[in-house]
């Protein structure tokens, strides 16, 4: 149900771009509160689209002239608004259903006693109360069943494949496992590399800058977050995030190397200078003795 709600809010953009109404190139969610009040307004097709664009609210304010350009010389026409009314009239049939599935679930967890699981999956980055309800759905709440992190990685499809041939590491794509708990996995993998403070983020864009692709990077942090969800209820504890990692000598020097690197290819030198020969502490001198 939440997918068929996001291709009918993707319908209603469609006809808006029909009607020459560019709203979503301006506004990041036509659908918030300034754009469901623009929304309205066009649909009653009586405001002008200086009008229009005064229901902008808080930081969209600062779009108005944007949203003013975005709106003028549009062609919205009745069959327009028909068409737009039948989506809102399914989204609205859509949310009414998804509250009452909520409501549904959360009893169906709290009947089996499994509401403290829940709530510690709800602690690991990215996963919120649908994607943690879906974990529960599909591994459960006994770890024992697996053996190991790995395992369990292995039987959903989120491991790298081992595909090693005279030394050489070759494509090492993923098994195939449960679609439907990589599918939670991979919306939460998305949903963290926006988190702030959270070291999968950091993770993300580390490996989308090495792989020059998000989606091996999406499919890392999904497997990471489900190596987290299996030590959360092996331990009954909840998930505590991470503090800066301590780096040794060589790790060191490979992230020197690669900023270095990354210096280079914009164009600036960088040169390791030898550490300067006396810049150390020095020892006091000794007088000389003189002979008599």
């Amino acid at each position: 149900m939440i997918q068929a709600g996001t291709s009918e809010r993707n319908r209603v953009d469609k006809v808006l771009q029909d009607a020459n109404v560019k709203l979503s190139n301006v506004l990041s969610d036509i659908f918030g509160v300034s754009g469901q009040l623009m929304l309205e307004s066009l649909l009653e097709g009586q405001a002008q689209p200086a009008e229009i664009a005064q229901f902008a609210q808080r930081q969209a304010k600062r779009k108005i002239p944007e949203i003013i350009a975005s709106l003028e010389g549009h062609d919205m026409r009745e069959h327009h608004r028909q068409m737009i009314r039948y989506s809102l009239e399914h989204l609205r049939f859509l949310e009414e259903h998804i509250l009452e599935l909520d409501t549904q679930i959360l009893t169906k967890i709290e009947a089996l006693g499994y509401k403290p699981q829940w709530e510690l999956l709800q602690s690991v980055p990215g996963m919120k109360e649908n994607s943690a309800a879906s974990l529960l759905a599909e591994i459960g709440t006994d770890m024992g069943q697996f053996g190991s992190e790995k395992k369990l990685s292995s039987w959903a499809g989120v491991c790298p494949g081992n595909n090693r041939s005279a030394g050489k590491n070759k494509s090492s794509k993923t098994t195939k496992g449960n679609r439907w708990l990589r599918g939670a996995l991979t919306e939460c993998a998305w949903g963290v590399s926006h988190k702030n403070d959270c070291f999968l983020k950091e993770k993300f864009w580390r490996l989308v800058t090495k792989k020059q692709r998000k989606p091996p990077a999406t499919m890392a942090i999904a497997h990471t977050l489900l190596i987290l969800s299996f030590q959360v209820l092996k331990t009954q504890q909840p998930y505590r995030e991470r503090g800066e990692p301590v780096l040794d000598e060589k790790q060191k020097g490979r992230l020197i190397a690669h900023h270095v690197r990354r210096l280079g290819k914009l164009g600036i030198r960088v040169r390791s200078l030898p550490p300067v020969k006396g810049s150390g502490p020095t020892k006091p001198k000794r007088k000389a003795q003189t002979k008599k």
